[in-house]
């Protein structure tokens, strides 16, 4: 078994999760029932919601994500998505740019704007999107949806039409998502369902309007806004190709022959320039290309053939596509003779000698897997793949109280990423530290919305702590704000 199968496995021993989450991109995918107050949409007289609930409605959104869907957990890709998306951000008219973005385990094409600040993508993006400015042309239109506020003004228009309960859509969209089909919304009779399928989609001027402030976005942050109708008629061919089955993307984003020439007129008008991929959009593109294939022998074997007619620029991303797959078909040896050659022509590469340490570690190679990470952390301090990989190695060799070092780094540096507090939770396990256990496992439940869970968690951690010291003290704070938070919950 592999060091990945393996950290799949954890995931799935300490969460029992899993579920695959068809509607995430629904304003209302709130959260589960029991996990937090549903927070109180419209205002007096109707006008828009106020930031602060949608900054409510966001929190429950990462609560029920969370719970229900499947993410690529991948730091690599992570890293990736945060580069791009901050490169657009600064030109973007938000008026907050602490965003928290998501990564969803699913081939489809299909990207989220959700109030709160979230912008989320499936990993099929990444498959469909065959230039970094196709790809980023869809975060671009994500960011333009939140910084023009659609979401509020989409529900000021259907509370004036068709007033509903929020409980009542969240119910109904969040059925559908667990059960895997259209049951949710049709248990809400009549007008209720129709109501909740219009919500579900933007109108054709919010489309209109955030198309134009996506290529503003592109084209301020030194991308081509060209890629935008690039992507829309890669789009608009899987709609082709899927028939009646319409692609989750197009079903919330409405996408007509007219608005792919609208938008390419549009781009036209934006001086030509030179626009270069990053190497970095198609290690990490090769990357989920594995991680989708139909098997890992099929994506050796995709790669080899690839290679053998691939022009100059392409050849190294394939190169590495190749590495990773044979990874993946158990032959790390294979895999590490090809990463070594890459790292040859382009030494210190990130994603080269994290992937590199990935090999060894599968070959049991740990010593110099360490050293390899120790020393690419030293060129690139506090770098979160690195950090992980190091973390990873140190459990896999049974150096449990090193790899709490580097995990608590870096869910000091990442408190929102819950699956460093279950990596946690198992170092702190095997180094024998029963309140580090607690503790982490505590910060779990937090993320995931279980604040009774995370209450027990720390009341054990506080029993097993003696009286006035400061760990204790530190415990019984964190425990302090939970259960304030779960009495306010239940009041609510």
């Amino acid at each position: 078994m592999t060091n990945r199968q393996r950290k799949g496995n954890l995931k799935r021993r300490l969460t029992g999760l899993g579920l695959t989450f068809l509607l995430l991109i629904s304003p209302f995918a709130l959260a589960q029932s029991g996990s937090a107050p549903l927070p109180t949409i419209g205002g007096v007289g109707g006008g828009l919601i106020s930031e602060q609930q949608e900054s409510d409605i966001g929190r429950q959104v990462m609560m029920s994500i969370r719970r229900s869907a499947s993410q690529v957990e991948d730091p690599l890709v992570y890293d990736y998505l945060n580069a791009v998306i901050y490169r657009l951000v600064p030109a973007a008219p938000l008026h907050s740019r602490n965003l928290t973005l998501v990564l969803i385990d699913s081939p489809a094409i299909n990207a989220f704007a959700v109030p709160g600040n979230i912008v989320g993508v499936n990993g099929g993006l990444f498959l469909n999107a065959e230039s970094e400015q196709q790809f980023a042309s869809v975060l671009a239109h994500e960011l333009a949806h939140l910084s023009q506020r659609h979401f509020a003004r989409r529900m000021e228009q259907q509370e004036m039409s068709a007033p509903l309960t929020i409980a009542g859509m969240v119910a109904g969209i969040i059925l559908s998502a667990v059960t895997q089909s259209d049951i949710g919304i049709a248990a809400i009779a009549g007008t209720q369902a129709m109501a909740v399928q219009n919500m579900l989609a933007y109108s054709r001027s919010h489309e209109q309007e955030a198309d134009r402030v996506g290529m503003e976005i592109l084209a301020e942050s030194g991308m081509d806004p060209r890629g935008m109708p690039e992507m829309f008629e890669i789009m608009m061919r899987q709609n082709r190709l899927q028939g009646n089955r319409v692609p989750e993307y197009l079903s919330t984003h409405p996408l007509t022959q007219s608005r792919v020439s609208d938008t390419r007129n549009r781009a036209e008008q934006y001086p030509e320039g030179e626009y270069a991929d990053s190497t970095e959009y198609h290690l990490v593109r090769s990357r989920l290309q594995v991680r989708y294939a139909r098997s890992a022998e099929v994506a050796v074997e995709t790669f080899r053939s690839n290679l053998e007619q691939a022009t100059p620029e392409y050849k190294g991303a394939l190169r590495y596509g190749l590495a990773v797959a044979m990874l993946a078909n158990d032959n790390p040896a294979e895999a590490e003779t090809e990463l070594r050659q890459l790292l040859e022509n382009n030494p210190g590469r990130i994603t080269y000698m994290v992937t590199l340490a990935e090999a060894l570690m599968d070959q049991e190679n740990f010593d110099e897997a360490r050293q390899l990470m120790q020393s690419a952390l030293e060129r690139n301090p506090g770098n979160y793949p690195i950090t992980d990989t190091l973390a990873r190695i140190e459990i896999e060799s049974g150096n449990a109280e090193r790899a709490v070092d580097h995990l608590n780094r870096l869910t000091r540096e990442f408190p929102n990423r819950e699956y460093l507090w279950l990596e946690l939770a198992e170092a702190e396990g095997m180094a024998r530290n029963i309140v580090g256990v607690h503790r982490a496992r505590a910060e779990y439940n937090i993320l995931i919305g279980d604040l009774e869970g995370a209450e027990r968690q720390l009341r054990q951690a506080q029993e097993k702590l003696p009286a006035g010291t400061p760990a204790r003290q530190v415990v019984t704070e964190r425990l302090s704000e939970v259960s304030s938070a779960l009495a306010s919950q239940r009041r609510g």
